[in-house]
């Protein structure tokens, strides 16, 4: 009988010559070479309009589904966020002279009727007159008229209106539209050398109806320059002479000049001024580009908007000074998301200090408990103190 180690030993070893003789396994076979999307330059004239159009829905499906995650990650937060994504598609598409894309995109945001739907149905209409459909462009010009009689849209549609009833008898076409890349060139040129002449066309042409991004172009060039007209010009068009679109954008570029010229009441002013949700933030914004805390610090204070006083709370950043300006509205305070504001701030200064302050005051138990735990990761001997009076 055979000892019972040596049976092991003897098996072990079978067991390893075995898989010492087992042959390769044989190559993985090549992967299939991958689909791509480099089609030659004639491949949208070679499958004709039809193809034209799927591709154009197709986009929009994408736009449409971009939108929907949008909505998924962030929430119901904010009005609209789908019309947003298409409305920002859809000018993103005129920029690149994609009129069919450009127009999917603008009846879905005018049929759901949201705060973007004004902007769409102009846009709609300059994208028509683009396509050479005159008469369905005057329509929509039209529907903005009956739908949105105070709309600030109307003075672009009107002068869209007038041109296309200039360009009546005419063949309209994308492609014998001038080239604005040189057309603005010759504008910054101008301007430098001759304002009193480029600063009549500037301003003519943002009257008249161009593409969203030349008239953002021509805003830049009135940014550019130091003529006191030409910041007459984009202040007006940031108080609200102009679409609403246009606004946005000029206060953008008055927060770059007034953080080099440190002139920022104008800012203020619009902010005090407007009833506009958009419109504050975007002042708020360009205050914090001109690191104007002060009067962003005003704007909270004064500020009845729940969430324009979070913004400008978050604005206010590492601003060293402001801790007791936010006990002092947290003394006041009602709106929890606020409250969540001021603490991110303030955690985010490390000011411990003035986090102390706010959970001695406090009186809601959760609230308090939010405190201490924030209190707990700082490296901070008030906090320490604080926390140490917690244990007694």
């Amino acid at each position: 009988m055979i000892p019972y180690r040596i049976f092991l030993l003897t098996g072990a070893a079978l067991f390893g010559a075995a898989h010492a003789q087992t042959p390769p396994a044989p190559p993985a076979p090549p992967a299939p070479p991958a689909v791509g999307w480099d089609f030659p330059a004639d491949f949208n004239l070679a499958f004709g309009p039809a193809f034209q159009d799927q591709l154009a829905q197709i986009r929009v499906n994408a736009d449409r589904i971009r939108a929907q995650a949008e909505q998924f990650r962030f929430g119901p937060r904010g009005p609209r966020r789908g019309d947003d994504a298409l409305y920002g598609s859809g000018q993103r598409a005129l920029d690149r002279s994609q009129w069919d894309e450009a127009l999917a995109n603008f009846n879905r945001v005018v049929a759901d009727g949201g705060p973007r739907a004004e902007g769409a149905l102009y846009w709609k209409a300059y994208t028509l007159n683009k396509l050479g459909r005159r008469d369905e462009a005057r329509a929509a010009v039209a529907d903005l008229r009956k739908m949105y009689p105070g709309s600030r849209w109307l003075d672009d549609a009107n002068a869209l209106d007038m041109e296309i009833q200039q360009a009546a008898g005419q063949n309209v076409s994308p492609e014998n539209q001038p080239d604005e890349e040189l057309k603005l060139m010759a504008l910054n040129a101008l301007v430098h050398s001759d304002p009193d002449r480029a600063l009549p066309l500037l301003e003519n042409l943002l009257k008249s109806a161009q593409s969203p991004r030349l008239k953002q172009r021509a805003l830049f060039v009135l940014s550019q320059t130091d003529s006191p007209r030409a910041q007459q010009m984009l202040e007006q068009v940031a108080r609200g002479g102009g679409n609403p679109d246009l606004q946005m954008t000029a206060i953008t570029y008055l927060g770059a000049i007034s953080r080099r010229k440190g002139n920022t009441q104008v800012l203020y002013d619009i902010y005090t001024a407007s009833n506009d949700v958009s419109v504050k933030r975007a002042a708020l914004q360009a205050l914090r580009s001109a690191n104007d805390t002060d009067h962003i610090l005003q704007a909270v204070k004064s500020e009845k908007n729940a969430e324009l006083r979070t913004e400008g709370i978050h604005l206010l950043g590492s601003r060293a000074d402001a801790g007791d300006t936010l006990v002092a509205i947290w003394a006041n305070e009602q709106d929890q998301q606020v409250k969540y504001a001021i603490l991110d701030s303030l955690t985010a200064e490390r000011n411990a200090k003035a986090l102390v302050d706010l959970a001695r005051k406090e009186r809601d138990a959760q609230m308090k408990r939010e405190i201490v735990r924030r209190l707990s990761s700082m490296q901070s001997k008030e906090a320490a103190d604080y926390l140490l009076e917690l244990l007694k």
